[in-house]
């Protein structure tokens, strides 16, 4: 973690895991069984799974293929949210919030990205694991505290989102991957 990063963390600590487990159950209220939010909700549940696999990792090719595993829910997720999502959230007016959202997960693929640049034996593989981690937590929070409940409120087509929600997560679900042991 930069100097930079760990001020902005003492100036602005991150929502206690309290407050991120009340936001998941509020958004899990507003859900309803195959709507884009449960889905997004789920792909939540599946980053923060990810997550404990990588950090608990045994050794240092359990770390790499956490993170590989970690990367692919993350991409398909981010891809559609940013393809329907914040779209969405912008026609509602809230344009601020929505290049808030993108700027987010340009970074957050950015850190990812140098993540497979460090040597998972060491111990600065778990320190970037755990800043990613932080800010990603974050941003899952805001979208389940206030963005995901405007756009579930406000948004007038909620059958597009859900069928175009999918629609992108599928097709990068099903495209080819790489091998995980590459």
């Amino acid at each position: 973690m930069s100097v930079i990063d760990k001020a902005l963390a003492a100036i602005t600590p991150p929502e206690s895991d309290e407050a991120r487990a009340e936001a998941t159950r509020k958004a899990r209220e507003l859900a309803t069984p195959g709507d884009w939010l449960s889905a997004a909700l789920d792909h939540h549940d599946q980053i923060r799974s990810a997550f404990e696999e990588a950090r608990s990792a045994a050794d240092p090719a359990g770390r790499v293929a956490a993170s590989k595993r970690l990367a692919l829910v993350l991409n398909g997720h981010a891809l559609a949210e940013e393809l329907v999502l914040y779209p969405a959230l912008a026609k509602e007016g809230d344009k601020g919030r929505a290049g808030i959202a993108y700027s987010e997960q340009t970074t957050a693929k950015m850190q990812m990205a140098e993540l497979e640049r460090i040597d998972p034996a060491k111990e600065a593989w778990l320190d970037k694991l755990e800043h990613i981690r932080g800010a990603i937590l974050h941003h899952i929070w805001e979208e389940e505290n206030s963005w995901f409940p405007r756009i579930k409120a406000e948004y007038e087509d909620q059958a597009f989102l859900d069928r175009r929600f999918r629609e992108e997560f599928d097709r990068y679900d099903r495209a080819p991957q790489p091998r995980l042991n590459d």
